[in-house]
């Protein structure tokens, strides 16, 4: 199949766009799946390890036992000793970078005193116990492990809890040696809605966690937005996106590795954009496209994607670009253009922005050192990168002085009552009424 080509400002553009920025609302499926996760959720709270067994014989086709669902100690580090040598050096290359890069996003507490004596302050103190989601499905993802054990690691989470569906082959050795390296402490063989609501209620074999994070499909994605509030989560994890923007001095080959590599995840809802000032490139970029889809593995998976959310769209120039860019908010953003520092300034809304052609969204996905969990479906509007941070919780410090009770008291007196709350007013009062302090 060939790429369309679309010229921004015409009608077909317009329904184009129209459909990318719909994504927001979520799947058709939603109300399906949510009744299914609901019915997961309380199955696996009233029957607990037996309700994870049947799941997991029934979705993954993997037969558990209470003594099977926990990979030991043992079988990571065998994993882990039994590695390739090379992947091995190549999985820890990749915990080096993004453990450095994670170090330099952690919070410091902080604390001070005001003209008026009273001491404010902050504490930072990483969670207690976490729980780190990690796909199945086509593959093995031992980069999603590093993505989501290292920055807690390194945040000084105590307890690291791994969840990942187990594969009827076989286990995945790469995500077992990755858990090893990570760090990982207890690494459980249970994956889907039913994996999170253990994660989030605990049972005999999973003890529940403070927070879950990590990326997964539509029913894990569901089961996490109805566990939020009895435990936190990091953010509601969609299909893989990627947009690059690309004048006439972009190679067509690179740009249309670029949105292949993306849009080869193979759940059919990636979406892979070019917007480009130069129509000729655009072309190029189409054709280079098809050339490279001959021989690719995964080639029908990209091909459904480019026919339901890919283009290769022909702005006015790179201003208007980066207005559509702002709208769109997506996952990886690439700037194949000239000078792209330059333009860094106009980005407002993308989850990680990629500059330059030798700057490809793939090394970002696995050593660079940022995060490759991104927000994404227009989410990197409000939200940012899995990081460090997310594993700490903050807690406020006030201590005021008598002279700062008695300049600010009348003060909070009267905005309680402003608010009705008489209580809270008087609470202030009965401080300035007592003559000492009681010794």
């Amino acid at each position: 199949m060939k790429p369309r080509v679309l010229k921004s400002g015409t009608p077909q553009f317009k329904r184009f766009f129209e459909a990318i920025i719909a994504r927001r609302g979520g799947d058709d499926d939603a109300t399906r799946v949510d009744a299914a996760v609901a019915d997961i959720i309380a199955d696996v709270r009233k029957r607990g390890d037996t309700a994870l067994i049947d799941y997991t014989l029934g979705f993954d086709r993997v037969k558990l036992t209470p003594k099977t669902i926990r990979v030991s100690a043992s079988e990571l580090r065998d994993a882990l000793a039994h590695l390739p040598k090379a992947d091995r050096r190549a999985l820890e290359l990749a915990a080096r970078r993004i453990a450095a890069f994670h170090k330099k996003t952690i919070e410091k507490p902080f604390s001070y005193t005001d003209s008026l004596g009273m001491r404010l302050g902050q504490l930072v103190r990483p969670l207690d116990r976490v729980g780190i989601y990690v796909p199945g499905g086509m593959g093995a993802y031992p980069s999603s492990v590093l993505m989501n054990a290292i920055p807690a690691r390194v945040a000084g989470v105590r307890e690291i809890v791994m969840v990942s569906p187990p594969s009827a082959e076989s286990d995945r050795p790469e995500v077992m040696a990755a858990a090893a390296i990570a760090g990982v402490d207890e690494f459980y063989r249970v994956g889907g809605a039913h994996a999170v609501a253990a994660l989030a209620y605990g049972t005999s074999s999973i003890a529940a966690v403070d927070k879950i994070v990590g990326p997964g499909n539509a029913y894990v994605q569901a089961a996490k937005r109805m566990v939020y509030g009895v435990v936190d989560i990091d953010k509601m994890a969609g299909p893989s996106e990627v947009l690059v923007i690309a004048d006439d001095s972009a190679h067509p080959t690179w740009v249309a590795a670029d949105l292949i590599a993306q849009a080869e995840h193979g759940s059919g809802d990636e979406s892979a954009l070019l917007l480009t000032d130069a129509p000729k490139l655009a072309d190029a970029v189409s054709d280079a496209i098809v050339e490279a889809l001959a021989d690719l593995p995964r080639a029908r998976a990209v091909e459904a994607v480019l026919e339901k959310r890919g283009a290769l769209v022909v702005v006015r120039d790179l201003e208007e670009a980066f207005e559509l860019v702002n709208l769109i908010g997506p996952e990886h953003l690439e700037l194949e253009i000239r000078n792209p520092a330059r333009w860094l300034p106009k980005v407002k809304a993308a989850g990680a922005v990629f500059l330059g052609p030798m700057s490809p969204a793939p090394l970002g996905d696995y050593l660079a050192g940022p995060n490759h969990v991104l927000p994404t479906g227009g989410s990197a509007r409000f939200a940012s990168p899995l990081g460090a941070y997310d594993f700490l919780k903050r807690t406020s410090i006030i201590e005021a002085s008598p002279n700062a009770l008695r300049k600010l008291g009348p003060t909070v007196a009267r905005l309680a009552r402003m608010e009705g709350f008489e209580g809270h007013a008087r609470a202030i009062e009965a401080r300035s009424k007592a003559p000492t302090r009681r010794r």
